[in-house]
């Protein structure tokens, strides 16, 4: 263990973070309606899909095997899971709901109460033992019918779907949550329209205009559910959520300076600057000429949007990203969502993922420095590959040693004057793997026993990294 001079405030939120989809399972059980998750395959084909042209959406189990069908089975095991979270000491807990569980197809009048109930009987355990949900309205997980029928976030009826959504959950936890997060990384959209804006690019049409459009349409979707929230649960905060990836040029070549930039702050703030200034950035302008695109507002909107700004920043930081003009697509570098080129001063994890813990201190400076609201680190974490000892014990010093250099990144910008809420690491159990829908790239501080074809016993095992956790919770980040 490691002693360190930073303090954390009191009452700092240490915890841990998933995502209904990708833990649940509980397939077709409570009502639940298909959403996109359910259709996305597991393994290499996953990337493949989210990336081709005119994705059908459909289920062909001769073909793929879907693992988010049983995610690690929170659904019949959550009292399990969330008494070894309280066993670590968490005092938030980053969670979804699955809209397709409280509006199976999106489009109903009237919410499922099966599922309504359900996630009161997780609220509940988690009040137990005295540890705050944080919940994301919507993570990756919407209704397939939205999809099929609607065209996704395209089309302005969904604003209606996901205005009566938030209403019925608001209205049914209000006692319960304090805590809400709109879209999960909105600003993935940009790169992944699929499972955050709820549509494929089809090989006929021009992606900038019907991104940006749907877009807008969560813009306003967002403002409405921060003032519900404020309006039906008094004292209730609201967060957006973003991917941060400060963005470094690769060399002082003012062209790859001026490249970097300008990728930075199109992807890292344009929806930030909507749903925290409320407004639409002045950078935007010029994009939106070069790229003919012009968004359908209705009257109202841009005002709507200024009134619903959100109460504070939640993000997600795995990497930094390093850029030059003028590059190869051999020479892209794997990564969430972003790519860049190799930096040549850091190492990668088991699938790419470059380790800049310093990129985080710059990503809360630049956020708080450009905001000056809260922010709330919701998604931080190490995906690789776990062995079980011969004694059963799992000795994961490597995730040990990512986390302690992030978390003290973490100090280090309080330090410097940034005001942060909480952490809550990625994936603090084992689940599927969001982009690749595999089991082995574990993040997890609990071991669960699920290979990538879904064969295990579903048992759960403490790594080494989480009595490390337990430690740095109890002493509120003194000892790493």
């Amino acid at each position: 263990m490691k002693q360190t001079e930073k303090r954390f405030p009191e009452g700092f939120l240490w915890g841990g973070a998933t995502a209904a989809n990708q833990l649940e399972g509980g397939f077709g059980e409570g009502n639940k309606g298909l959403n996109i998750a359910d259709v996305l395959p597991g393994g290499k084909e996953r990337l493949q899909v989210l990336k081709q042209p005119g994705f059908n959406w459909e289920i062909d189990k001769e073909k793929y095997h879907y693992p988010n069908h049983l995610g690690i089975d929170f659904y019949h095991r959550y009292k399990e899971d969330i008494a070894l979270f309280a066993e670590m000491g968490f005092k938030a807990y980053r969670m979804s709901i699955a809209w397709s569980r409280i509006f199976p197809n999106g489009d109903e009048l009237e919410p499922n109460e099966e599922g309504l109930a359900f996630y009161d009987r997780v609220f509940d355990e988690l009040a137990k033992y005295d540890i705050e949900p944080v919940v994301t309205l919507s993570h990756y997980e919407m209704p397939l019918n939205l999809v099929k029928n609607y065209g996704g976030w395209r089309n302005r009826n969904v604003v209606t779907f996901f205005e009566r959504y938030v209403e019925a959950v608001f209205n049914r936890y209000k006692d319960k949550v304090k805590y809400w997060l709109t879209f999960n990384e909105i600003n993935s959209g940009l790169m992944m329209p699929v499972m955050g804006l709820g549509f494929a690019i089809q090989k006929e049409e021009d992606r900038y205009q019907p991104t940006f459009q749907a877009f807008h349409h969560q813009f306003v979707a967002s403002a409405l559910a921060v003032k519900a929230a404020h309006r039906i649960i008094p004292g209730s905060q609201v967060g957006c959520m973003l991917i941060y990836a400060p963005v470094y040029a690769y060399d002082s070549n003012p062209e790859n300076v001026m490249y970097a930039h300008e990728e930075g702050r199109f992807f890292n703030n344009f929806c930030g600057d909507v749903q925290i200034r409320g407004k639409y950035p002045a950078f935007v302008n010029r994009y939106f000429k070069e790229h003919h695109i012009e968004i359908e507002m209705e009257d109202g909107d841009l005002e709507l949007i200024k009134e619903g700004t959100v109460d504070f920043i939640s993000l997600s930081y795995y990497m930094s990203r390093t850029e030059r003009k003028e590059k190869t697509a051999e020479e892209v570098r794997q990564g969430n969502m972003v790519g860049g080129v190799k930096n040549p001063f850091l190492k990668a994890s088991d699938w790419g993922w470059e380790i800049d813990p310093i990129g985080l201190r710059i990503t809360l400076n630049e956020l708080y420095d450009r905001y000056e609201v809260p922010l709330f680190i919701v998604e931080n974490g190490l995906g690789a590959y776990d062995k079980i000892e011969e004694d059963g014990s799992i000795h994961d010093d490597y995730r040990i040693e990512y986390l302690r250099e992030h978390i003290k990144a973490v100090g280090e910008a309080i330090e410097d004057g940034v005001e942060v809420m909480g952490y809550t690491s990625w994936g603090c159990i084992d689940l599927v793997s969001a982009s690749t829908g595999e089991m082995s790239k574990r993040y997890g501080f609990i071991y669960v026993d699920l290979d990538d074809e879904g064969n295990g016993t579903l048992e759960r095992k403490r790594k080494k990294s989480f009595y490390w956790y337990k430690n740095v919770i109890t002493t509120n980040g003194e000892v790493l």
